[in-house]
């Protein structure tokens, strides 16, 4: 729909707002992927066990049913402590907001992309929030994101007025590098993971192929199509203050989608992006890279 909307929503993204207003039809992923064999993840155990419900996480030890792995998905709970959590708060609440789509605001620092045509621009991009430094601080707490250089910060809010979600993707694989880093500053919700059978020209997922991995044991399989996991999702559980990364399989082999049934009250999020390798190391954007790098070390 090219409608100008002023909510924010463009093309096939819609919320409650202009759904009502321009009488759009979004077609409901919850229950078709509801059809699907579900599992729910486990950060305990690091298994994922049948079920819909995120909350089935907390029954460990005792699940019920049979497992299965999923990897490439790293959970840690209580990332944030309480007083963590509502410096944070408070603290976005004081910087502006832009309208963005499918119900959602956020705050953008980083650089400006285009994924089609593989462009990056600085923009007017010269730093993070000095009141969100300690959440990168804390990055060092976790092995998994050891050298992890992020690039951008991206608050996202979801309004459950708004019939807020975000429809199933990959994050671009141009640019953006191996972790996918997500930190779950306010509300409880669930990210949906389906597995993607789509061309490898979309997302940019050709670009996998072409660099080795920077984490320590794991192996790039780009030709596994997931055909044995066509009619499975796996679900994982978004805590307030947790953090979650994504990784291998979980990052290039299945969308991820947060669900409008799954925002039930207002979740905020920060997310963080790292450069790939090709792009850090390629000759012609040194220049850009360096100074990209320069920005990205400011709080202000």
């Amino acid at each position: 729909m090219e409608t100008v909307r002023s909510c924010g929503c463009k093309g096939i993204r819609s919320c409650l707002l202009c759904e009502t207003e321009h009488k759009i039809v979004k077609p409901n992923l919850k229950t078709h992927f509801e059809k699907c064999s579900s599992y729910v993840y486990c950060p305990n155990c690091d298994k994922s066990w049948p079920g819909w419900d995120a909350d089935l996480y907390k029954n460990h030890p005792y699940h019920q049913g049979t497992a299965i792995e999923f990897p490439g998905v790293y959970i840690k709970l209580d990332f944030l402590n309480p007083w963590e959590i509502n410096s944070l708060k408070n603290a976005l609440e004081k910087i502006p907001w832009e309208v963005s789509q499918s119900g959602r605001r956020k705050q953008n620092f980083g650089p400006k992309c285009n994924f089609k045509k593989r462009k990056l621009q600085l923009g007017s991009f010269d730093g993070f929030p000095k009141s969100t430094q300690f959440v990168q601080q804390k990055f060092c707490q976790v092995p998994m994101l050891n050298n992890f250089q992020t690039v951008e910060q991206c608050t996202l809010e979801y309004d459950p007025l708004r019939g807020a979600s975000i429809d199933p993707h990959i994050d671009d694989c141009w640019i953006w590098g191996e972790r996918i880093v997500t930190v779950n500053v306010m509300g409880n919700s669930v990210l949906t993971m389906s597995p993607y059978h789509g061309p490898d020209t979309k997302y940019n997922l050709e670009s996998v192929a072409e660099y080795s991995t920077i984490l320590e044991g794991f192996e790039f399989d780009t030709n596994d199509k997931n055909e044995s996991n066509k009619d499975i999702v796996v679900r994982l559980p978004m805590p307030e203050g947790s953090l979650m990364i994504l990784y291998d399989s979980a990052r290039y082999k299945w969308e991820h989608c947060v669900l409008r049934e799954d925002i039930t009250s207002k979740r905020i999020c920060l997310a963080y992006r790292e450069l790939t390798p090709p792009y850090l190391c390629t000759s012609t954007n040194n220049e850009i890279v360096k100074e990209l790098l320069k920005r990205a070390s400011v709080f202000q």
